[in-house]
């Protein structure tokens, strides 16, 4: 096979990512069906001294399952985080370093499943029948706390952040967002390079909270011309309103998937033995079928995704007038970030969440074409 570096990168990934598929949902299947969760339910019920409908009880299940989980997923964590990071350029951390953020990210998620699971089962006791809608309430509530919480309080627990200092990018870059009329807290330094060789920029947070991010990595090798087109692509998701579009999306998941796991584990608690939809032992039956409900629906979300993408970069031209600077500045990340120049038409409807390279390098050159007709027919 005569693969290029980024192509071979993304296919061992793209592996890697099915074979853990294959066993998350093995496990979950075997869980259900084998009688291991109602075994870790009494285990959970046993350790709390309380009825496994208990929160405390609740609490310990959920815990064991996230332990469970990291069990599970640590040997391929490894090998996408980390190996494959290093063997193809493109991390610079060590692996304490690496171990490290893994652990405060398995806290991270570890909290907000035992949080998940409690809002499901006190639901659940609330009104068996509409527990789903309950529960759809409160992690939409949670994803729009997450939204706007994220910049402040989580993001600086992974990655150090410092005003920037060259004035005369700061002040161009500030000048972009009022003309684009998304005004912004400030321009900072994403020190991305102490873990990665990667370069990204991203506007995060609404209102009092939005912020421009641009990383050292960035900073360090690209033109003002080429950050200024890249930022404002990136407006372009504030001014499209696509942030509350990909928030929409995911109520959508929610509410579908916790409407269909309800369905699923009320014709399924007599034949797998549970002692109805809300037994505790039902819970990784909850999350293989929400789990599914994502899968399918992926290439739609992909969709949606790339065609947000591809209005983003129309926007940053226009915006900018610079379809130099943008196809200098794919051609450079493409290169630094080993993105797939040009993906099967499978591969990026599977799994592309933007455009390909190519199509978005021939898209600016078609614009660039159209713009020059217009002036000079001005």
């Amino acid at each position: 096979m005569n693969e290029d570096k980024s192509s071979r990168y993304h296919r061992l990934n793209r592996r890697a990512t099915l074979a853990w598929t294959i066993v998350a949902g093995t496990a979950l299947v075997g869980l259900v069906w084998g009688g291991g969760s109602r075994a870790i339910r009494d285990l959970a019920a046993a350790a709390t001294a309380a009825s496994p409908a208990a929160p405390s009880t609740v609490a310990v299940y959920a815990l064991l399952l996230v332990l469970g989980y990291y069990a599970l997923r640590f040997p391929l964590a490894v090998y996408q985080g980390f190996v494959l990071e290093r063997r193809y350029g493109l991390s610079t951390e060590r692996l304490s370093v690496w171990a490290r953020d893994h652990l405060r990210a398995a806290l991270l998620v570890g909290t907000l499943t035992v949080g998940a699971a409690e809002v499901v089962y006190v639901s659940q006791r609330w009104s068996a029948e509409w527990w789903w809608v309950v529960s759809a309430a409160c992690f939409i509530a949670g994803l729009l706390i997450l939204a706007r919480v994220a910049p402040v309080v989580i993001l600086p627990l992974f990655y150090r952040f410092e005003p920037l200092e060259r004035e005369s990018l700061r002040g161009r870059l500030h000048a972009l967002s009022e003309r684009a009329g998304i005004p912004v807290l400030g321009t900072y330094v994403w020190g991305l390079g102490a873990r990665s060789r990667r370069a990204n920029a991203a506007l995060i947070g609404s209102g009092p909270t939005r912020r421009i991010l641009l990383s050292d990595t960035l900073l360090a090798d690209y033109s003002d011309d080429e950050i200024e087109v890249i930022l404002a692509h990136e407006l372009a998701h504030h001014v499209h309103r696509d942030i509350w579009a990909g928030i929409a999306f995911e109520t959508g998941l929610i509410v579908a998937g916790l409407f269909i796991a309800d369905r699923v584990v009320e014709a399924s608690a007599g034949p797998l033995g549970l002692a109805g939809k809300t037994d505790l032992a039902a819970l990784p039956l909850i999350i293989l079928t929400m789990g599914g409900v994502s899968l399918l629906l992926m290439p739609l979300a992909n969709a949606f995704s790339r065609a947000h993408e591809r209005r983003a970069d129309r926007y940053a031209l226009d915006l900018t007038s610079n379809a130099g600077g943008f196809v200098s500045a794919m051609k450079r990340l493409a290169a630094q970030n080993l993105a797939e120049e040009r993906p099967s038409r499978l591969v990026e409807l599977l799994f592309h969440s933007h455009p390909s390279t190519s199509a978005r390098i021939a898209a600016a050159q078609a614009w660039s074409a159209r713009d020059g007709e217009l002036k000079t027919s001005d």
